[in-house]
């Protein structure tokens, strides 16, 4: 009885199916009586077979048509921009469903501008994502409503995101000063908010964005624990607060997450443990990159995995964090936190920003990453060297070219030995 009343369904007044499926029907029946007509014909005088063979052609030409006008109309309502293109979007869906299992870790608009290449690659993306932000909207928030600090994950729901483009600058819509307390904040910080709110669950907050922006894969924080940074700068003091740290002139010595025992979201943990590939980066290296690894269990869990783990040096040097670091010094402060080096491949950019954008950053004070192969085969990560900028009036990586460099090295590690330990 189920399957009779599911059946029935597809009779349901303005669907918009049942002509197409009565031509289809119809185009069968002339298949079917234009065979006959042919056998029939070959054995008797004359040309009859004839009517058959145009029986048949025609009856192909009815199926053809109200499958395919059958289909259309589902899915006009079920994805109105799919329209017209079927069988490309079709065929790269079915790519994307086929594609490696990736985590991505990080924070900040680096990992999100991975996550914007990466898929049209692969629909089997997770991202993982710091929580440490008290800055800005999200540390407003955080701070007023006791919540986690949303703009690092909306962002890279944003960057997975398959809805129309008017969609995601909503998301991304920032109120201006209105004199009603809204000025900073973001439409999409907001609605993750208020999900919290009602669903009583950062983590469910997140999940039902995802169901409204349709995203490619998941998006997962870290933890659900309220977690701050802590540092220990190199004159002896120690610092608290991501913003805080963040804007110190002074080095960074050590970093710390507090409380250290916050636990690890479990999905997170087994997304990482049956990974095809781990990426970490790029992002700031002390408030994007390392909060997630100092997670207890999260360097367990990536070395228990075997996949390949790529760590994506950022492009410049940040002012206050990283002065004067080269991509080596960048995954020897990562090793020296760990105890060990997890990354079997570091990929660098090769090619400078024009010369009025260094000439900008550097009256910020920042520089190029220098790449530094041979440092980095030192430390026990094979170096790779690529194009990966974007050739803009900022030094920023491009998406595509950062993805298709990863998927490049995931081809070309298929069947590698796991990550160098040490």
């Amino acid at each position: 009885m189920k399957i009779v009343r599911w059946m029935l369904r597809w009779l349901w007044p303005g669907l918009g199916v049942k002509r197409w499926l009565a031509l289809g029907a119809l185009g069968l029946v002339l298949v079917g009586l234009g065979a006959a007509t042919v056998v029939v014909g070959l054995r008797l005088p004359g040309r009859l077979w004839v009517v058959g063979i145009v029986l048949v052609a025609l009856g192909v030409g009815a199926a053809f048509w109200g499958m395919r006008q059958m289909v259309c109309s589902v899915v006009s309502a079920v994805s109105p921009r799919d329209r017209g293109r079927l069988a490309e979007a079709l065929y790269a869906r079915r790519c994307r469903a086929e594609g490696p299992r990736l985590v991505a870790l990080g924070g900040g608009t680096g990992l999100s501008t991975l996550l914007r290449g990466l898929k049209h690659h692969s629909g089997n993306i997770t991202a993982v994502v710091t929580v440490s932000d008290d800055g800005g909207s999200s540390g407003r928030l955080r701070r007023d409503l006791g919540i986690l600090p949303p703009g690092d994950i909306r962002n890279c729901l944003v960057a997975l995101a398959e809805v129309e483009p008017l969609m995601t600058e909503l998301f991304q819509y920032r109120f201006r000063d209105n004199g009603h307390g809204l000025e900073g904040h973001s439409f999409g910080n907001l609605l993750i908010a208020a999900l919290a709110g009602v669903t009583g669950d950062f983590g469910r907050a997140v999940e039902e964005t995802s169901k409204v922006l349709a995203i490619r894969g998941r998006v997962l924080p870290c933890t659900l624990s309220d977690v701050r940074l802590r540092a220990e700068m190199d004159d002896g003091t120690t610092l608290e607060g991501e913003t805080t740290i963040a804007g110190s002139p002074r080095r960074i010595a050590r970093l710390h997450l507090e409380p250290a025992d916050a636990p690890a979201l479990p999905e997170m943990l087994r997304a990482i443990e049956q990974a095809q590939a781990i990426i970490v980066g790029p992002g700031s290296l002390y408030t994007s990159v390392l909060p997630n690894l100092l997670v207890p269990g999260v360097v367990d869990a990536i070395r228990r995995c075997g996949a390949p783990v790529i760590y994506i040096c950022n492009l410049m040097t940040q002012p206050g964090e990283t002065d004067d670091y080269g991509a080596a010094r960048h995954l020897e402060t990562i090793i020296r936190h760990l105890g060990c080096n997890p990354f079997t491949v570091c990929l660098m950019n090769s090619r400078l920003p024009q010369a009025a954008v260094l000439a900008a950053y550097r009256r910020e004070g920042a520089a190029p990453v220098h790449p530094e192969p041979d440092a980095i085969a030192e430390l026990g990560s094979r170096a790779v060297v690529a194009d990966l900028l974007w050739t803009a009036d900022l030094a920023r990586h491009d998406p595509h070219k950062l993805a298709g460099a990863v998927m490049r090295l995931l081809e070309s590690l298929s069947g590698a030995p796991g990550p160098a330990r040490h």
